[in-house]
């Protein structure tokens, strides 16, 4: 299957699809420092490149399967102001209807905070369905945390399946516990995992978002210690080498602060992808 990778990030659908399989076909990321690495770690030259959602034009797009979004989520967080779709960040969901209803691609794959549920005593995700209903899409929905799947630390975010009528139906959810995927770590983040299993180590991730990742401290030899962007990459899933690469390209630290506190959890979106495929395989025949 082919996706498209809307506020790409640093690609962390991009990488848990494409283990499974799946093919990108083209990206858009406003971030100057996200695209940078996000272009060079994936050799995306060629590919359809987008800086700005919206002003994307979805008939100059090219076919695709799925369209995988994390939008922005700053608008619905309990660390911000939650103003929802009064803030610029929030409405940019319609630009994820505007291009799904040229495209109409099969899947929606769509990711954020949990506090999209309760936000506006739960108006601002009727929303969101009652959008997608209008669209032609039957959504399932369901909240994960990424300590669930290995990974050592507490984020939850709620996970949007949209399957256009007619062609799948909503049955991915909800995620078993055989379809998760265990984190295997090595050298520093082994040392993490084994901590957090104990009790022993001190983290809550991103409750603030990225400017939290620069905060949070493990403990280390007896001794509290910042988190590295390195672990905090790990944390997220990505391999060792997409670090770096954003470091080979200069990147600064507080960059990939902010990189690493903005994706997704790779093992999260990977045992979605386990599980779609399974659908999409039920669906083709």
């Amino acid at each position: 299957m082919k996706f498209f990778d809307l506020f790409a990030g640093i690609g962390g659908f991009r990488i848990a699809l494409e283990r499974e399989g799946f093919t990108c076909v083209g990206f858009c990321e406003i971030d100057k420092w996200a695209r940078k690495l996000y272009k060079a770690y994936y050799n995306a030259r060629g590919e359809e490149e987008y800086e700005d959602s919206r002003k994307i034009n979805p008939e100059d797009l090219p076919d695709f399967d799925i369209l995988c979004a994390g939008f922005p989520c700053q608008a619905f967080s309990i660390a911000g102001k939650r103003r929802g779709f009064e803030d610029t960040r929030g409405t940019l969901f319609f630009e994820i209807a505007r291009i799904a209803k040229v495209k109409r691609p099969t899947y929606l794959l769509l990711e954020n905070v949990k506090g999209l549920l309760s936000h506006d005593e739960g108006r601002t995700f009727e929303i969101i369905l009652k959008t997608l209903d209008e669209l032609g899409y039957d959504a399932e929905w369901q909240v994960l945390n990424s300590k669930d799947f290995g990974v050592p630390q507490n984020r939850e975010r709620v996970f949007i399946i949209g399957h256009f009528r007619g062609r799948s139906k909503p049955r991915v959810f909800p995620i078993r516990e055989r379809d998760k995927i265990y984190y295997k770590s090595t050298k520093v983040e082994e040392k993490i995992c084994k901590d957090f299993q104990k009790r022993e180590i001190a983290i809550a991730l991103l409750s603030r978002q990225y400017a939290n990742w620069n905060g949070n401290y493990v403990i280390d030899k007896g001794k509290f210690r910042r988190l590295t962007p390195l672990e905090c990459f790990r944390l997220q899933g990505f391999p060792d080498d997409i670090y770096y690469k954003a470091k080979e390209l200069g990147i600064p630290n507080n960059q990939l602060y902010k990189m690493a506190g903005n994706s997704v959890t790779v093992q999260v979106v990977q045992s979605i992808a386990k599980k779609l495929l399974k659908v999409w395989s039920k669906d083709a025949t």
